[in-house]
């Protein structure tokens, strides 16, 4: 810490003299704009037995590369290129800029992206993990979003559980995409929006999102008119209520008893607003989602914990929302790949409370691979 004195003139205005009183601390905190150019001279040879070329590396290099590639982006710098344009959403070019305006560094968005590439190759085996991670969660929270490769519309799904989160950016938002995430055989606990292809997992253990459901009944009971306003109403009300009943017991005010007989209650109520015929198409529609869903409404208040809804999921899907939105998807398969690996393990690491900059500064400049410490042991 810098000690800075800051003293007061002892002449005042009035043609009198200050007389110093006390001290008071304040504190600044700032950035020191400083950029380092590291030159390694690396020796190269041959073994004069078998003629096989040999050469030296430095402990802070990234790569091996030599000549027309021997400029490169150094780890930090690109450690932390990959939060702005990975986590906070900035485009490539806006990324180049923070790095030129902030530290001087000129760099193209081409060579960001390169050197991005390479960071997301190293991360891979650690991004494998993770996703092998998700497969063995008790839990996972899933949502998906649209997104763009090459101009044309993809999708980006998230499986977050209690300790990673993985996205998978895949051209489709049916079964067989999330059986590429989940793997077929998921059979743990799965909370989600009620999409269709999420019940393609009858291993799992499902619960609808119920946040989505009073957000649909809300909207609904405002367009329609007052007689047909009243089944939405009804469907809100139950499912609120049902996210009352489960805070209350988190709070020690319900009973497990009473909890159980509340369930019971509020399930005979859907059941019967259910077993009705409705004459208008939304409310038609709504009765027929609900049906389908049904078995999926009270789970959290039969498994206490759970949760009835997918905020989790829709936090993590927020990032990429916000990318899209800025600049708009990738050009390539290959950005999307990179874009699904850094991420995953960039949120992961933020999820857990680490800080990502030492760790993969170190497996940047780590000539193997290595698995990252984010990937938790289990049982």
């Amino acid at each position: 810490m810098m000690m800075m004195a800051a003293p007061v003139s002892r002449r005042c205005p009035c043609g009198g003299t200050v007389q110093v009183e006390r001290t008071e601390p304040q504190y600044q905190e700032d950035i020191v704009r400083r950029t380092v150019v590291r030159r390694f001279d690396i020796e190269v040879g041959h073994c004069s037995c078998c003629g096989a070329r040999a050469q030296g590396r430095h402990r802070l290099q990234t790569s091996d590369a030599l000549g027309s590639a021997k400029v490169q982006v150094g780890p930090e710098a690109l450690v932390l290129g990959a939060h702005l344009n990975k986590q906070m959403g900035l485009s490539l070019g806006h990324t180049a800029r923070v790095l030129q305006s902030g530290y001087g560094l000129e760099f193209s968005r081409g060579g960001i992206y390169k050197a991005l590439a390479r960071l997301a190759g190293k991360a891979e085996p650690t991004y494998q993990e993770l996703l092998l991670t998700t497969r063995k969660s008790l839990v996972n929270w899933v949502d998906e979003t649209g997104w763009r490769v090459g101009g044309r519309p993809q999708w980006l799904w998230v499986a977050g559980s209690e300790l990673v989160t993985v996205y998978s950016i895949l051209p489709g938002r049916g079964s067989a995409q999330l059986k590429q995430i989940l793997g077929a055989d998921y059979d743990g606990w799965l909370v989600h929006d009620g999409l269709r292809c999420y019940c393609s997992l009858d291993k799992a253990c499902h619960q609808t999102c119920l946040t989505h459901l009073i957000r649909r009944c809300k909207e609904m009971s405002e367009r329609a008119t007052r007689a047909a306003a009243q089944f939405p109403v009804q469907v809100k009300t139950l499912l609120q209520q049902a996210l009352l009943l489960d805070d209350r017991f988190e709070r020690q005010e319900v009973t497990p008893h009473g909890l159980a007989v509340a369930t019971g209650l509020l399930e005979a109520a859907m059941d019967r607003l259910l077993d009705k015929d409705y004459r208008t198409a939304s409310n038609k529609r709504l009765a027929k989602h609900l049906r389908q869903q049904r078995e999926y409404l009270f789970t959290f208040l039969h498994f206490p914990g759970l949760g009835g809804t997918n905020c989790r999921a829709e936090r993590d899907i927020r990032p990429a929302v916000i990318a899209r939105k800025v600049w708009g998807g990738n050009r390539t398969w290959k950005g999307a790949q990179v874009q699904q690996i850094l991420m995953s393990v960039l949120r992961t690491f933020h999820q857990q409370g680490k800080d990502a900059f030492a760790p993969m500064v170190e497996l940047l400049r780590m000539p193997g691979q290595k698995i990252l410490e984010i990937v938790p042991t289990l049982a």
